[in-house]
């Protein structure tokens, strides 16, 4: 065993067996689900782990290759100083079979042998929402995850997400701004590694306040089949999911999937009929899903008293911002052309255009090409 190794808790060791090469959650699986943290250590050192049948069958592939790779890396790898190094980072861990393993994911058919976090994984015991969505979203799609972030946190609810671009990140912002529940993610790499880089500032903040959780050890690196494993998680940890906007296919439909499989509610908001978009949520909702028009849709499944949310949105939101102009009132809710919002409100459209712009640099309107739509101005 590697020197002072007898000191160190079992994570350590669980730690050590992650960051093996070619060490993918199921064969880590497979290796604790056999033998405890140092007792499947040894094993992959001494070069035997593969011969037990069970690991064989778990693991469902394990070349002569890649267990040669990892006796030779163990071989080199000092266990002491890698579990030093995770502690230096701010990275506490937690494998399956711990006490503080979260609730939730334990009788999961599919649970992560392990996860790395930062922050509080306590808030995890308040009801929690998976908003998810296009990273390739419209406006109306940041602004309706943004509001949905915020109320659901006003009531109480953990919002979780993957801090992707688009309607995760927005969703994380709203949460972030009712500074009442905190939110939650789950990434796909390692926790050291922010992808996408421009969201580092947002994954602080979610560290901060909530929690951040992933399966795989430091210095993982993105790659395309991480985020569809990680989708299972937000699924897992969810009491119900909700689509904001999603194309016809996509790693929103993914945590659709395994929402499904685990028998999670799955909810989605409308969108327009001609945009891709919603192609993929109003499939959904023609398939039977539950319509979101706003958080209380979402608390009502939950079983959580919605009037508090209902008395924020007369306060506050969006529906209780009472119409400046009646070019802003023609606008509505909706993208619309110059030439629509000049037919609702009966007015030229050079009176309209010049109206629209001043409603633009007031911060009450975006602009998108030829389509304007009301910004919902909150937290």
């Amino acid at each position: 065993m590697t020197s002072g190794a007898e000191s160190l808790p079992r994570a350590a060791f669980v730690v050590a067996l992650a960051g093996l090469p070619g060490m993918g959650p199921a064969r880590l699986a497979a290796l604790l689900g056999r033998w405890e943290p140092a007792d499947a250590w040894e094993r992959v050192r001494a070069g035997v782990a593969h011969l037990d049948t069970g690991v064989a069958r778990a693991a469902r592939r394990l070349p002569p290759t890649l267990v040669s790779r990892w006796r030779e890396a163990s071989a080199r790898f000092d266990v002491a100083a890698h579990w030093a190094s995770y502690d230096a980072a701010g990275v506490a861990v937690v494998s399956r079979g711990d006490p503080d393993y979260p609730a939730v994911l334990v009788d999961d058919p599919e649970p992560p042998p392990v996860l790395f976090h930062r922050g509080h994984p306590e808030v995890l015991e308040h009801p929690r929402v998976a908003v998810v969505g296009t990273r390739r979203c419209t406006h109306s799609g940041r602004s309706t995850a943004r509001r949905l972030g915020h109320d659901l946190a006003a009531a109480g609810v953990c919002v979780v997400s993957g801090l992707a671009n688009g309607i995760d990140a927005e969703a994380h912002r709203g949460a972030l701004a009712a500074a009442s529940a905190p939110p939650a993610a789950v990434v796909g790499t390692g926790l050291d590694v922010v992808y996408p880089r421009g969201n580092g500032e947002l994954w602080d903040q979610v560290g901060d306040g909530g929690v951040v959780l992933s399966e795989y050890p430091l210095g993982t690196r993105p790659e395309a089949w991480r985020f569809p494993a990680r989708n299972r998680i937000i699924a897992a940890l969810a009491d119900v999911v909700v689509v904001v906007e999603s194309h016809t296919s996509g790693g929103s439909l993914h945590t659709v999937e395994s929402a499904l499989e685990r028998g999670r509610p799955v909810m989605a908001v409308p969108g327009p009929v001609r945009s891709p978009a919603s192609a993929g949520t109003n499939d959904l909702l023609a398939a039977g899903s539950g319509v979101v028009r706003d958080a209380s849709d979402v608390l009502v499944v939950l079983g959580l008293d919605a009037a508090a949310d209902r008395r924020g949105r007369r306060e506050g939101g969006p529906a209780a911002a009472p119409a400046e102009t009646g070019v802003l009132g023609a606008l509505g809710w909706e993208p619309a052309t110059i030439e629509q919002v000049a037919a609702r409100a009966g007015e030229p459209l050079g009176a309209v255009a010049v109206e629209l712009s001043r409603l633009e640099v007031g911060g009450q309107v975006v602009r998108d090409g030829a389509w304007f739509q009301r910004a919902d101005r909150f937290g």
